[in-house]
């Protein structure tokens, strides 16, 4: 490799008077490289120096104003890195108490910081929960009075207008200890029993809300006391303290059930969890869309597996597979069944694919399987049930396919073509040029088209269709 390769070890070379007089020309007109830079010099006279700029920098971060652009949201969210690595590497090893308050105060920088910037694709977030990790592995060797804890807990949580806070009780469970975690359940309880207060009271008057304000405040304060109750019954193993948030009607939704069938599964309860989530599954089949089937479903077959009910399971199994030509569903089937047994198994469950309703389904499971000579099959058999509109599908399949079922994969892409055009679907034209350009690749090496028209024979017909389609002849033509 050149020694003039910029890594680390080609750098080191310079010499340490060189490099300090080019990082200062890097850092003129960027404050953001000159705060690091700062902060490294900090770092080198020990954590206390580091821990004294990174307050500074909150203080900063905490009176700015000015609203965050999209672009100057990725210069904003690596500086937020940047403090919380110098408190993890700079910090941690030497005071965790000192770090522990410095990504205390780093969370509570978040109402500032979410006031003047757009958050929609979670970055800022995404570092509020990182400080949360951080906190968990400094919390276990804290030395603080644990009611205390407690109760900074319960104030940070009740205030957290943007969920910087949420999966703190986890990640201070240790610290917390029983003492911590019993105390926080009773002034949880105290602080949603007790009336609003007028400040409570007049921010959510502020919001116009239809209902009455005290009203959507006691409605807050139940759903943070159900939040922070089912996090300390998470923390004590409480399973029967988790399940007692939810009415008897809650623990059917397909977006409850799973979790609390889960725990009682870890702890051993298994005909309980079994009943759980079997009630849920019957509240689900009445309904039209069971978006949430999947976890119902993967907990269920947890449950009889536990339980050594395997023909139960399997009939199960086979039952998803057929309904939805799940492959986790068949591979999990399949190997229950004894040897030789699952090879004629799955003979049948790829026959029962083929004849599927939904053409898409077919295509991607046996592309997945892989089965490619059955998708040929199918694709030929089938081939005027074809979605143009499944582009993802068909062009994974077709270029699965091309290079020993060129038919098959220029019938899927003839769909696609015709899709684009015959919906007039202008922003896909260069991609149906593609394809076209594809089909003709393959017909050289189309021995029989069985009855189907040739490229030149399908190309005419197009042209007498859609002609006045220029935009697309030109891509075509060249």
């Amino acid at each position: 490799m050149s020694k003039k390769t910029l890594k680390k070890d080609n750098l080191e070379k310079l010499g340490a008077e060189k490099l300090a007089a080019l990082v200062m020309d890097l850092v003129q007109g960027s404050a953001a490289l000159q705060r690091r830079a700062r902060m490294e010099l900090s770092a080198a006279q020990g954590p206390k120096d580091v821990a004294a700029d990174i307050r500074k920098r909150f203080a900063s971060l905490r009176r700015a104003s000015s609203f965050v652009n999209w672009r100057g949201q990725r210069a904003l969210v690596k500086d937020l890195e940047g403090l919380l690595g110098m408190i993890e590497t700079t910090i941690m090893p030497y005071d965790r108490q000192v770090a522990f308050e410095l990504l205390w105060s780093f969370l509570q920088l978040a109402p500032a910081i979410h006031a003047r910037t757009d958050d929609s694709n979670g970055a800022v977030g995404d570092v509020m929960h990182e400080a949360i990790n951080l906190i968990e592995q400094v919390a276990p060797g804290l030395s603080m009075d644990r009611k205390a804890l407690a109760e900074r807990i319960l104030d940070a949580v009740s205030d957290a207008g943007f969920g910087e806070f949420d999966g703190i009780i986890p990640a201070t469970a240790e610290a917390l200890g029983q003492e911590g975690l019993e105390h926080l359940k009773e002034i949880t309880d105290a602080w949603a029993a007790a009336p609003p207060g007028e400040q409570e009271v007049e921010k959510y008057r502020r919001y116009g809300l239809s209902s009455a304000p005290e009203v959507s405040v006691q409605r807050n304060k139940q759903s943070t006391r159900s939040i922070i109750l089912a996090d300390v019954a998470d923390a004590q193993g409480d399973v029967d303290a988790y399940m007692a948030r939810y009415t008897p009607e809650q623990l059917t939704y397909g977006t409850i059930a799973p979790d609390v069938a889960r725990r009682l599964l870890d702890a051993g309860r298994l005909e309980e969890a079994l009943g759980i989530i079997t009630r849920a599954q019957a509240a689900e089949d009445g309904k039209p869309f069971r978006m949430l089937r999947y976890d119902l479903d993967e907990v269920y077959e947890d449950c009889l597996e536990r339980l050594g009910k395997t023909d139960d399971l399997k009939r199960h199994l086979w039952e998803t597979f057929a309904q939805t030509l799940s492959e986790r569903s068949l591979r999990k089937y399949l190997k229950l069944l004894p040897d030789f047994d699952d090879i004629e198994a799955e003979e049948k469950a790829l026959d029962l694919a083929e004849s599927y309703s939904r053409l898409g389904a077919t295509i991607s499971f046996l592309i997945d399987w892989p089965s490619h000579e059955r998708v040929a099959q199918v694709v030929l058999a089938r081939a005027d049930e074809l979605d143009g509109d499944a582009y993802h599908t068909l062009t994974t399949a077709a270029d699965a396919l091309e290079a020993r079922h060129p038919l098959a994969a220029t019938l899927m892409r003839r769909a696609m073509v015709q899709d684009a055009l015959d919906g007039g679907k202008s922003k896909r034209y260069r991609y149906a040029a593609r394809h076209l350009a594809e089909c003709q690749s393959c017909e050289p090496e189309i021995a029989d088209h069985a009855g189907f028209p040739t490229h030149a024979q399908f190309v005419e017909a197009l042209r007498q269709k859609h002609g006045r389609k220029y935009g697309f002849w030109q891509l075509v033509d060249g």
